[in-house]
C-alpha cells in the first residue's frame, strides 16, 4: 500500500470520533455462536478496533492488525475502556508474515480496499494461516453497492460476488453464503441501505 494511501487512512482515523463506530459489525455479532473462548482470532484491517474489542469481550485471544498506527492506538483505548486486552500490530497485508496454521478464526469485515491482485494474495494467506477446522467470517459489498453509495470503495473491481467467493474458497467447506440488502449504521463510514454478502467457511 502506497504512502498516500496510508496517509488517507491515518487522516480518516485522526479525529476523536470512531469512523465506523464503536459497536461490532452485526454480521459478526450474529456468528458469535461459532466462537469458543480462548480461540486465537485474527481481525484483519481492524481499524479502530470495534470488532477486535468485541471479540476480546467474547473471551477470544485477539490479534488486531491494520496499516494505520493511529487506528490501532484508538483500538487499544477502546479495549482499555471495555476492560479487555487485545494485541495490535501495524502491518501491510501484502508483505506481512501471516504464519501457517496459526489462527482458529479469521475475521474479514469490509476489507475491500484490496484490489483484485492484493485480494487474491490476502485470500491465499487467509487459507494458509487458518488451522485445520478453522473458520473465516467475511462480510463485504456486492457491485450493487455502487448504486447505494453508503460506504465502501468506488471501484466495482473491489466488490465481491457469490461466484468470486465460491471460487476463491472452493477447497473450504462453505457453511453460509448469502447476498442481501440491509441498513447499516456503523458510524459515518457505513450508513444506510447497503448491498452485502456474508460468508462463513471452514478449512
Amino acid at each position: 500500500m502506497h504512502s498516500d494511501e496510508l496517509e488517507r487512512w491515518n487522516q480518516r482515523y485522526s479525529t476523536n470520533e470512531y469512523f465506523f463506530g464503536q459497536q461490532p459489525n452485526e454480521f459478526l455479532r450474529s456468528q458469535s455462536y461459532r466462537l469458543t473462548p480462548g480461540q486465537k482470532v485474527l481481525a484483519l484491517a481492524d481499524g479502530e478496533g470495534r470488532n477486535g474489542v468485541w471479540l476480546a469481550e467474547m473471551g477470544l485471544d485477539v490479534l488486531s492488525v491494520d496499516i494505520s498506527p493511529i487506528a490501532l492506538e484508538k483500538a487499544q483505548r477502546l479495549a482499555a475502556s471495555r476492560g479487555v486486552t487485545i494485541t495490535t500490530e501495524v502491518v501491510n497485508l501484502a508483505t506481512w508474515d501471516w504464519g501457517v496454521e496459526r489462527f482458529d478464526t479469521i475475521v474479514a469485515i469490509f476489507i475491500q480496499f484490496a484490489r483484485p491482485d492484493l485480494r487474491t494474495l490476502i485470500f491465499e494467506r487467509v487459507k494458509a494461516a487458518l488451522k485445520t477446522g478453522g473458520l473465516l467470517l467475511l462480510q463485504g459489498y456486492t457491485p450493487r453497492q455502487l448504486e447505494f453509495k453508503t460506504g465502501g470503495p468506488a471501484s466495482v473491481e473491489n466488490m465481491y460476488t457469490a461466484q468470486l467467493l465460491q471460487e476463491s474458497f472452493a477447497k473450504m467447506e462453505i457453511l453460509h453464503l448469502v447476498e442481501h440488502d440491509a441498513i447499516l449504521s456503523e458510524g459515518v463510514g457505513h450508513n444506510g441501505m447497503s448491498a452485502l454478502i456474508d460468508l462463513v467457511c471452514r478449512k
